[in-house]
């Protein structure tokens, strides 16, 4: 049985990608792309912005999706969290205008997804990396809850 697939188009990287812990700023519908399985990012590189090298239309990376929550970027828009990831180069795989696509793993044709080396994602913030401030704790716990972080307020008693 095939599984359903989201495809995107974008100019970031694939260390961005890395940093954030998945794709994001997207406009999509939330529950059609939480029951997708796989994430096939593709590059946009028709963009003064585009980060990485592949050329247009390539898919660069294919990440299992473990959630669907709110853009730490762009109000309104989504964060396609993966739990795993893998690196792959596919030429010619986008097509159309809209930068978010569906599909199945049978539409793409000759691409073994079971076959794909997986990694797991590296943690979103390792213990001693940074300081954490404030609007940081806010805006993680407003991906981890799905509100807004202005709804979350954090008091500290010292």
């Amino acid at each position: 049985m095939a599984d359903n697939v989201i495809s995107v188009l974008t100019y970031k990287s694939v260390e961005t990608i890395l940093k954030t812990g998945g794709t994001q700023s997207w406009a999509l519908e939330r529950n059609r792309a939480r029951n997708c399985k796989y994430a096939v990012v593709c590059r946009n590189a028709r963009t003064r912005e585009a980060e990485g090298p592949e050329p247009h239309g390539t898919a660069f990376m294919v990440g299992k999706i473990k959630d669907v929550v709110p853009s730490t970027e762009t109000e309104g828009r989504w964060l396609i969290l993966f739990s795993e990831y893998a690196f792959v180069d596919w030429p010619d795989e986008w097509e159309g205008r809209n930068p978010v696509a569906y599909w199945t793993t049978d539409d793409y044709k000759g691409r073994n997804f079971d076959a794909l080396e997986f990694h797991p994602m590296p943690a979103l913030c390792a213990p001693g990396d940074q300081p954490m401030t404030i609007a940081d704790a806010k805006r993680t716990l407003s991906r981890s809850l799905g509100v807004s972080a202005d709804a979350i307020e954090i008091v500290i008693r010292a």
